[in-house]
């Protein structure tokens, strides 16, 4: 007979010899549950062999064998109502409670604050730096400021080299909390600098910070959040640094240049606080081999009626299976598909113009003769970015990723096509005057009706730049912002994925930095058309890559979209040799 049941098992070890303790071990596990109710049939069996087999070795009094029988026939019929092989923890144990779970994540994502805020510094301080009433020592040319707002991406970049380190090295905690420090010693020297090499180097400082958090704290919301919320919660680092950009747009209306920087230290100091109480991630804590420490911090993070067994032997599962991928299997289409996807969607994500349109947004519309206040321009746009990114998060598993992307390619082609014509300045080639038809309109103070529609029509064109920058940030924020995060998620494999990542946060970063520096340089030269022309180009790429070379991943389970770079045509995976083997 190979079925075994618990009260079958407890009478016939009774009718043995044995210690009483041996015999009502064989009722619970290691893990305090029935050994019935969690282990595998074959363990089972094999267990109880061995302990009849080992419980004949001692003689047993009559009145023990007596209380042991009972209590073994008080558990058997408890296990009699419920299925032998599927017994679920109660409510009580599965009870999850995620309040603790989202101030550790409020506590990590302020970093993402700190980092779009730091972004975007130079789009209200390079005016007053660039104006003749600046201070001589800090007054900037063309190409001192174009360094000023690109020198935060090489910061970015060997921040985010340097983080990967650390996250094997101390942790994801610890990599947060260390990015404080360049972020405190840059703001510092921004706030008060003296002198041109202080604000450069205050400036990559925060770039380094900024690195460091974009390349740890989304790994750390993974690993301490459950399935049922880390979507949710995996979007809050872009809508935190979203929400930091708009921060500091609104604190430009009205906060001096320097106190800018030192309102940037608040975030950072804040966030070092409130980590120190919250606890390491349970992953990082199994890796390492400190069990107890892991159920301590999970049990933290759960609440206090969590069972966190199931939980902790999935995840040490995880750990144990990984392994590190070689030189050889990068060779195969599983690999390297994904990754060069991933790296190309980076560049391209780039290429778009994003990053020189954020941190110059300002100088951007001063050009652009708009007829509000650039600053305010700012803000309104900086207001828009988080109304989008909170409709992509609300679209991105109903629409699909490859609609979003079609969607967010196209808005933004209309709208660099749109800033490309209205700000070419070309002059027409000499030759004959065409004839003035507005001559004989006269706009005199004294034709009241001519001057409305004079106004009306200054206040329609100024306008058009403002609504079209407007439309390119909607569809950034859409589709190419945070779709590119979320598909190398998806798409990137395990064992490859640290290395992957870094060479798309490096590639990603250097781009950024040539397009950012190259920026102010073609503005001077040729004006805006210049690189508006470029972004339109590139937004073109951005339709036929996402057309051509994206899989849609909605709905697919990381099997079937490995499957899909495996085959190169399907996402549905063959079963038939598995069947085969198991039947």
């Amino acid at each position: 007979m190979v079925e075994w049941s618990l009260d079958r098992c407890s009478w016939e070890l009774g009718s043995l010899s044995g210690s009483v303790e041996l015999a009502l071990s064989v009722s619970v596990c290691r893990t305090g549950k029935p050994r019935t109710a969690c282990c595998p049939l074959e363990h089972q069996v094999h267990y109880f062999s061995k302990c009849r087999d080992k419980i004949n070795q001692t003689p047993l009094r009559k009145a023990d064998i007596c209380h042991r029988t009972a209590v073994q026939s008080t558990a058997a019929d408890m296990d009699e109502k419920s299925p032998l092989l599927n017994r679920r923890p109660t409510s009580s144990e599965s009870q999850i409670s995620n309040s603790k779970l989202f101030l550790a994540v409020f506590a990590a994502v302020l970093g993402n604050f700190s980092f779009g805020y730091s972004l975007v510094y130079p789009s209200p301080v390079l005016p007053k730096l660039k104006s003749p009433d600046a201070d001589p020592r800090l007054r900037m040319n063309t190409e001192q400021a174009a360094w000023f707002g690109s020198i935060y991406t090489l910061g970015a970049a060997a921040g985010g080299l340097g983080a990967m380190l650390l996250n094997d090295m101390i942790g994801r905690k610890l990599s947060i909390m260390m990015s404080a420090v360049p972020s405190t010693i840059g703001y510092m020297l921004l706030g008060g600098a003296v002198d041109l090499w202080m604000l450069q180097v205050g400036r990559f400082l925060t770039g380094v910070a900024g690195g460091m958090t974009a390349a740890s704290i989304p790994v750390y919301i993974s690993e301490i959040s459950h399935k049922a919320v880390r979507g949710a919660l995996g979007s809050c680092p872009q809508i935190t640094a979203v929400f930091g950009a708009l921060a500091l747009y609104a604190l430009g209306l009205v906060v001096p240049w320097r106190w800018l920087a030192v309102a940037g230290e608040v975030p950072a100091v804040v966030m070092v606080v409130l980590l120190t109480f919250m606890p390491c991630s349970p992953r990082r804590l199994l890796s390492l081999g400190r069990e107890q420490e892991a159920e301590k911090a999970l049990r933290w993070l759960r609440g206090k009626h969590y069972d966190t067994h199931i939980e902790l032997s999935a995840i040490q599962h995880s750990i144990s299976t990984q392994s590190k991928v070689t030189l050889s299997q990068l060779a195969t289409p599983v690999y390297y598909r994904p990754i060069i996807i991933s790296v190309v969607m980076r560049f391209l994500q780039q290429m778009t113009g994003i990053t020189p349109i954020l941190v110059y947004l300002e100088p951007i519309f001063s050009q652009s003769k708009v007829s509000l206040e650039p600053r305010y321009e700012a803000a309104i746009v900086g207001a828009v970015r988080l109304f989008s990114v909170a409709v992509a998060a609300c679209l991105m598993d109903r629409a699909g990723r490859k609609a979003l992307l079609y969607m967010s390619s196209l808005l933004m082609f209309l709208s660099s096509l749109t800033l490309t014509m209205i700000s070419h300045t070309t002059p027409c080639p000499p030759g004959p005057a065409p004839p003035n038809l507005t001559a004989s309109l006269d706009y005199s103070p004294n034709n009241y009706t001519g001057n409305i529609l004079y106004a009306s029509h200054q206040t329609s064109a100024d306008l058009i730049p403002l609504i079209s920058t407007v439309v390119f940030i909607f569809g950034y924020a859409m589709g190419w912002g945070p779709i590119t995060w979320l598909l190398m998620s998806e798409v990137l494999p395990l064992v490859a994925r640290g290395v992957a990542s870094g060479l798309c946060v490096t590639v990603s970063w250097l781009t950024a930095f040539m397009l950012t520096h190259a920026f102010s340089h073609l503005v001077d030269s040729y004006g805006l058309y210049v690189p508006y022309l470029c972004f339109t180009v590139v937004c073109v790429f951005c339709l036929l890559f996402t057309a051509v070379f994206i899989p849609e991943t909605r709905n697919r389970s990381l099997e079937e979209i490995e499957n899909y770079f495996r085959t190169g045509r399907t996402f549905t995976i063959n079963r038939s040799h598995s069947t085969a083997q198991s039947s």
